[in-house]
């Protein structure tokens, strides 16, 4: 028989015997790959919805906002290449099923342009022989439910109705989904926007620059802040878009990356741990292999084979996971094939690694067929000692000295159980932070439950009538205006609620909150990306007026990526104050938001827009989901390491296992001397894990609000009694996993040489 033949038989046989270990090892893996995968996709910019669309629509780098239509030769200025527009563009209101919401209607050609021309997904496009045609953008249409064919009615600013019809659904890269990013956007033809809206003066006109290269954008957004000077309402770009089409992935991406990457050295510890013991329990099986004529090389190549398998296996099966999870539940149209590819090779390469090391010592087997499989001497551990002096039971004390039999094994079996349960306690961080977001919304800023814009009413009866409602403690005056950072050539919102004597309660983390006319709070994104801190200067310009403030605080605030200002309504010029643009109103504590949203309607005759404030925790909902899942898998990790630490044990101790029962300990005290070497290790490890994760966690998810703009102070720590339960769930669960082995052990019948 040729070895190669030999050699496939016996690792046949060698699975075949230790089933459930094989699956656990390719389950394992498998999660980690599922894991690293998914994050990937939600990290890496060939998979945003950005870089398709913009792709597809030929999309515009950068987008100007002007009073009126701009007579600048853009095309002399260097980089860029095409340009989109200028289009007329006017703030209405839809009113779709009763609910009001603020739209924009931009006149465009019949004729789509070569330059950020969206992609029509449902329908058809604009044509004239449908002058009362609307192409709406999918994702408003998606809020508002709508579909080609539907009825769309729009309020001018003048307040007259005009009624469309949806002709077609568009994609495009020009601004983010809605509702992150308003208004909504839909397209009419130009004689259309004549129609609604005849006024220029209530216009304001859009064009779009394509750049030679996307990464000048600051340089040609400044040249055109200057060419255009107070023409300028607002400018954006491309990365502010991608931005917002990201979402949330970010967040969710960089966890699973976390959980990835650490469960990923977690499960190289299991695989080291599961190989390096199959190859103690197989010594006389390998020194029969040698015997027969294998060389030293071929038997480590023939462990390598085995247990890189099953591991190269799992790197299989959870690259298909991972590619259906982003696809089916996440919705990715596609996988980053690059990534992958160094992902699967790395994890590969890691598994390999983590089995080689165990698969070279075992071809350095000796060729002899009765290798004893005595347990390694050595002195008693000081913890043994200490059970000796306080007299414990022996079976305790015997089980205390066989869990440090072998030190190194012992120490990687802790550490493999602590890496598990330090990320297991840190998504139990990221759980208790989002409680905490739902349970006190103010922290994150929505002090307010509702929002009622005016409507129909004067904004003077609205306010009366959210002030006369018994559950309504307070109403804040407010409006939202865009304005253009100095130097930086691009927009960011300016939040004015409330007044400096009576100001907005937001979540002031660093600071103070202001209490005076020309103070502002800023989130972490906004002093990012101006380069300021607390106490300085900040000039911005609110169309054409100067807003000069001092920032007196730091907010958590979890829109725009943190790039919010936040003043006082009295702060901004009276053309941009006056009227206020909505009221926040803060409830009184128990009350239902739903039941005061219904009472404000009837009081107005259903002609007040009132919106329920949407908690960011709302949005995050599948991080819940997430943690859940990587906490199976990190459970099957921790249980890789934990049987093959009950079976290298239970291979040390055989022999003195039936010693013991020769020399009369019952089966009960034989199973509490095998459980209790395990467990202690357990318990290391177990504590050690819950430990550390409990001492990072709440610095880690300060880093990631202040790398996402929303700013430290948002972390959470698990409840104590919540890290009580987990770890006593996790020991209880493992002791009873290594009871399965030692109740076998312990039945075993006594050999009769050893009576």
């Amino acid at each position: 028989m040729s070895t190669a033949r030999a050699g496939s038989r016996w690792i046949r046989a060698d699975l075949r015997a230790r089933k459930g270990q094989a699956a656990l090892t390719v389950l394992v893996v498998a999660g980690i790959v599922a894991a690293l995968i998914t994050a990937v996709t939600l990290l890496e910019d060939g998979t945003n919805p950005w870089r398709s669309l913009f792709a597809q629509t030929d999309g515009a780098h950068v987008w100007l906002y002007t009073r009126d239509s701009p007579q600048a030769r853009f095309h002399d200025i260097d980089g860029v290449t095409q340009t989109a527009g200028p289009y007329r563009s006017a703030p209405v209101t839809v009113v779709q099923d009763g609910k009001k919401d603020p739209a924009a209607l931009r006149a465009m050609p019949e004729t789509q342009p070569q330059v950020a021309h969206p992609v029509v997904v449902e329908g058809q496009w604009l044509d004239r022989s449908q002058p009362d045609g609307v192409v709406v953008e999918h994702s408003f249409a998606r809020a508002l439910r709508l579909r080609p064919g539907a009825p769309f009615t729009v309020i001018a600013l003048s307040g007259e109705r005009h009624t469309l019809y949806v002709r077609g659904i568009a994609d495009s890269a020009e601004q983010g989904f809605y509702p992150e990013w308003t208004p909504g956007l839909a397209w009419v033809l130009p004689a259309t926007l004549d129609q609604v809206e005849p006024m220029l003066g209530r216009s304001e006109w859009v064009t779009g620059l394509r750049l030679a290269d996307p990464d000048a954008t600051q340089v040609v957004s400044q040249r055109v802040v200057v060419m255009l000077e107070d023409q300028l309402q607002r400018v954006y770009n491309w990365r502010e878009v991608r931005a917002a089409m990201e979402l949330d992935n970010r967040l969710l991406g960089t966890l699973l990356a976390l959980f990835g990457v650490v469960g990923l050295v977690a499960a190289a510890l299991a695989l080291a741990n599961a190989a390096g013991g199959r190859v103690l329990g197989q010594l006389r099986d390998l020194a029969t292999l040698k015997a027969m004529g294998f060389t030293r090389g071929q038997v480590a190549l023939l462990l390598l084979v085995e247990h890189g398998a099953l591991g190269l296996l799992g790197i299989g099966v959870g690259t298909l996971i991972g590619w259906g999870a982003t696809v089916a539940v996440l919705g990715a149209t596609s996988v980053a094939p690059m990534p992958v590819l160094a992902l699967v090779a790395g994890t590969a390469l890691v598994v390999l690694a983590a089995v080689g090391l165990p698969a070279w010592r075992g071809g350095r087997t000796p060729p002899i067929p009765d290798a004893p499989a005595a347990p390694p001497r050595g002195h008693l551990s000081r913890l043994a000692r200490l059970a000796l002096l306080v007299r414990l039971p022996p079976a305790l004390i015997l089980g205390t000295r066989d869990a440090f039999t072998r030190r190194v094994p012992a120490f990687l079996t802790a550490f493999g159980l602590a890496v598990p349960m330090m990320m297991i306690t840190i998504g139990l961080g990221v759980w208790a932070t989002l409680d905490n977001f739902l349970s006190h919304p103010e922290q994150v800023g929505q002090h307010a439950g509702l929002y009622v814009r005016p409507g129909k009413l004067e904004p003077a009866d609205a306010q009366s009538i959210a002030e006369h409602d018994k559950d309504v403690r307070t109403v804040y005056p407010g409006t939202e205006v865009n304005a253009l950072a100095p130097g930086e050539a691009r927009s960011v919102r300016v939040r004015a609620i409330g007044s400096s004597t009576e100001p907005y309660p937001y979540p002031v983390v660093e600071g103070r909150a202001y209490g005076d006319q020309g103070e502002a709070v800023a989130g972490q994104g906004l002093l990012d990306l101006l380069g300021v801190k607390i106490g300085d200067r900040v000039r911005l310009t609110v169309g054409g007026t100067p807003l000069i403030v001092r920032v007196v605080g730091r907010t958590v605030e979890p829109d725009s990526d943190g790039e919010v200002l936040s003043v006082g309504l009295d702060s901004l010029a009276a053309k941009d104050s006056v009227p206020p643009e909505f009221y926040a109103l803060a409830l009184r504590p128990g009350a239902d938001p739903a039941e005061v949203r219904a009472r404000l309607l009837a009081a107005s005759g259903e002609s007040l827009d009132v919106q329920r404030a949407v908690n960011p925790a709302d949005r995050l909902s599948i991080i819940r989901v997430v943690i859940v899942a990587l906490i199976a898998v990190l459970t099957l990790i921790g249980l890789a390491n934990l049987l093959t630490a009950s079976a290298l044990g239970l291979r040390d101790h055989a022999f003195d296992l039936a010693v013991l029962k020769a020399m009369g300990l019952t089966p009960r005290q034989v199973m509490a001397t095998l459980v209790t070497g395990t467990g202690l290790l357990v318990v290391l490890g177990v504590v050690a894990g819950t430990a550390a994760g409990a001492s990072v966690v709440t610095g880690l998810i300060d880093l990631q609000g202040h790398t996402s703009g929303v700013g430290a102070g948002i972390g959470r720590p698990p409840s104590v009694l919540t890290l009580v339960v987990a770890v006593l769930i996790a020991v209880g669960t493992a002791l009873a996993v290594a009871l399965i082995p030692a109740r076998r052990a312990a039945r075993a019948q006594v050999p009769v040489a050893s009576r």
